[in-house]
């Protein structure tokens, strides 16, 4: 009986951990995101680190990456930055490799 409690406080503290991993490294993404957004989109210094916080808040608007994704599309459309969807949808999951293997090796 010990052994198989002990086995589901394992699984416990593996999805806690998965999920705080899974958290950090969005937030990590979205503030990177906003800033490589904001460069194509001509923004510099602190108006580029204001846009990535709006990236990052636009993140609790729903579950998934579908309403960061929204902003970026829907600003870059109205400045006429010229990236398709799949250029941006590259460049997020790029920076959340990016922020995971940061967040594993700090």
């Amino acid at each position: 009986m010990s052994s198989m409690k002990d086995r589901e406080e394992g699984f416990e503290r593996k999805f806690v951990f998965d999920e705080e991993l899974r958290f950090k490294a969005s937030a990590r993404r979205n503030k990177a995101l906003g800033l490589w957004a904001a460069e194509k989109l001509g923004k510099s210094g602190a108006d580029a680190e204001a846009y990535a916080k709006e990236v990052v808040v636009s993140d609790i608007e729903e579950a998934g990456d579908h309403d960061v994704f929204r902003k970026i599309r829907k600003d870059f459309d109205a400045a006429g930055v010229n990236q398709s969807d799949h250029q941006i949808r590259r460049t997020m999951d790029d920076l959340m490799a990016q922020a995971i293997e940061h967040i594993k090796n700090s």
